[in-house]
């Protein structure tokens, strides 16, 4: 691995991306579990195909802090601490409800993505840079699906 010198700068950002990613996971799981009422196979069916996506990036990002030369999360308290997106732990939300903060919380996660690449670009790690483009465009079509489905 050649020598970045942004390094350092590239870790911590994945690392924020990663606990982000957690726990937008988890957040996108409950929804799945726990959705109700008349659109409830559509919902179920796209907040499971969502979570399995963002679970996929989490392997990778931790890989690239790894390659990076840093330790990545270590536990659900290392999430916790590191994380952004806010967890739900409401009895109930309703669907739509779901639908907003799902959407929100994808935005959350493309501005990380968008930190994530300024950074390695800015070391020079373009293979950090050029992963960040397909996960951005998977955050990017998460958000028009939870959009187009509220009508807007």
């Amino acid at each position: 691995m050649s020598e970045k010198n942004n390094q350092p700068a590239v870790a911590d950002a994945l690392n924020a991306l990663l606990a982000d990613s957690f726990a937008l996971y988890l957040k996108t799981k409950n929804y799945h579990w726990h959705v109700q009422g008349p659109r409830f196979r559509e919902l179920h069916l796209l907040f499971d195909e969502q979570a399995a996506q963002i679970l996929a990036t989490t392997d990778l990002i931790a890989e690239r802090v790894r390659k990076n030369g840093a330790a990545t999360l270590r536990s659900i308290g290392d999430v916790s601490r590191r994380q952004s997106i806010r967890d739900d732990d409401a009895a109930t939300v309703e669907a739509d409800g779901m639908i907003r903060t799902l959407a929100a919380d994808n935005k959350t996660l493309l501005a990380q993505l968008r930190d994530v690449k300024a950074a390695a670009e800015s070391g020079s790690d373009i293979a950090t840079s050029g992963l960040v483009d397909a996960w951005a465009d998977e955050a990017e079509q998460r958000i028009w699906f939870l959009e187009a489905t509220l009508g807007y």
